[in-house]
């Protein structure tokens, strides 16, 4: 039987000092406790930006339009009951300050300690592609 393929978008939020956002699953959900780039899924009729700007606004309380989501690179990985596909977008411009709403903890951390920060399997990759771009 085919593994479902499931369209996940996330993004980078890169402040003034160069750091990136990160935030941690809360308990209750898949891979609780682990850090990853804000986002989620991508739902029916929506493009991944779209997507972005309506989780950033849901989780984190920040705007961002279309045309301030760069698309870097993305993540495909096969995980146990579906195969994930995931574009990482990299974002320098919003409104607002990120808050957590969603029970989750949120860091900033600097592009080299982002292996610090124990992660999914599909996040991994990204964290060499960020930081040579960054």
């Amino acid at each position: 039987m085919p593994t479902p393929l499931v369209l996940v978008s996330a993004v980078a939020l890169i402040d003034r000092d160069g750091r990136v956002l990160l935030a941690q699953r809360p308990e209750g959900k898949s891979m609780a406790g682990l850090w990853e780039f804000p986002g989620g899924k991508v739902e029916p009729g929506e493009t991944p930006e779209q997507a972005l700007i309506r989780e950033l606004h849901e989780e984190l309380g920040v705007d961002t339009w279309a045309s301030c989501l760069a698309p870097l690179t993305f993540a495909s990985h096969a995980y146990e009951t579906f195969h994930l596909l995931m574009p990482l977008y990299a974002c320098r411009r919003w409104e607002g300050r990120p808050r957590p709403r969603e029970g989750q903890r949120l860091a900033w951390a600097r592009v080299e300690n982002l292996r610090d920060y124990p992660m999914p399997p599909a996040d991994l990759p990204l964290i060499p592609i960020l930081r040579d771009w960054l």
